[in-house]
């Protein structure tokens, strides 16, 4: 009993960091944006991403092998991975490009966490296509989470800032996203699967950043801190984390932890950019993360 309460709050304190990393990451985007547009960023980000996980794999795959249970990967099986990772890249192509786009255009990163959340909420709503029943609690939620939406996007006065259109287009497109994981990861290793959705996104992102996008060496020197963060603290480290961290956490308290980052998006940006949220927003985002965690509640069993 007593290993299994320490496993619990290592597990707890692992996601937990893993939040905090995943939170700050948009604090990194905001401060990467003022130096190299969006698809650069995703770009850049996207590989260092990709070779961060080179480790992990390696990790990972040693201690597979010493299990009883270890099969090697067939055939299709890797045909079966590397179609999944690129239809995933395909969609995070889309996703991160999106809400890079949005921070790029002035989405202040604590609110771009906090719509970005939304997809928690969106996930089990299109799941319903899927032949998946909705639980009625998510209703309620979803209302809230809309009022939230509002106080967070809408200013007082009727404003609406268009950058935010795309940060709620990336939730959307990352509700796809997590719907394609969900499909494809049972059959295939998550972290390899990961690693190709990553260097797939970063592939494709090329194209747009050499179009659109002026690449030059100084402003890719004044962005690296923030590209090497956002690439390789959130995904290489916080990854791990959550893999290890989920080892040890039951699931629903894992998710509720991890659903901490946009809090932690929040609190960053207050701490580094200095950037404190109006009562209004303040307001939304109490209302979104409410409803992120209501949602997120497990279903009474039937007796």
């Amino acid at each position: 009993m007593e290993k299994q309460r320490k496993d619990n709050l290592t597990g707890s304190l692992l996601l937990m960091l893993c939040a905090v990393i995943w939170g700050s990451s948009f604090v990194a985007q905001t401060t990467g944006a003022e130096f190299v547009g969006p698809f650069t960023f995703i770009c850049m980000r996207s590989f260092l991403g990709a070779f961060a996980l080179i480790p992990v794999i390696g990790f990972t795959g040693a201690l597979k092998k010493k299990k009883s249970t270890y099969k090697k990967m067939t055939a299709d099986d890797k045909r079966y991975l590397l179609k999944g990772g690129a239809l995933c890249g395909i969609v995070l192509f889309f996703a991160s490009n999106l809400q890079q786009l949005g921070i790029d255009g002035g989405t202040e990163p604590g609110r771009a966490a906090f719509i970005t959340a939304l997809y928690i909420l969106l996930v089990p709503i299109f799941s319903v296509f899927l032949g998946k029943k909705i639980r009625p609690l998510i209703w309620p939620c979803v209302i809230v989470s809309i009022v939230a939406l509002y106080l967070l996007c809408v200013k007082e006065g009727g404003q609406t800032q268009f950058s935010d259109l795309y940060v709620l287009l990336c939730a959307l497109c990352y509700t796809v996203h997590i719907l394609v994981i969900d499909k494809v990861s049972p059959r295939v290793d998550g972290i390899k699967l990961s690693m190709i959705q990553f260097l797939v996104a970063g592939a494709i992102s090329v194209i747009p950043m050499l179009l659109f996008e002026e690449v030059n060496a100084d402003t890719l020197i004044k962005a690296a801190p923030s590209i090497a963060y956002s690439g390789i603290m959130s995904s290489g480290v916080a990854y791990t984390l959550q893999i290890l961290g989920q080892q040890k956490t039951e699931p629903t308290i894992a998710t509720m932890i991890m659903s901490l980052e946009s809090v932690f998006g929040v609190l960053t940006a207050m701490l580094i950019l200095h950037q404190v949220p109006t009562v209004r927003e303040g307001i939304g985002c109490i209302l979104m993360f409410a409803a992120i965690i209501v949602a997120q509640l497990p279903e009474k069993k039937k007796v």
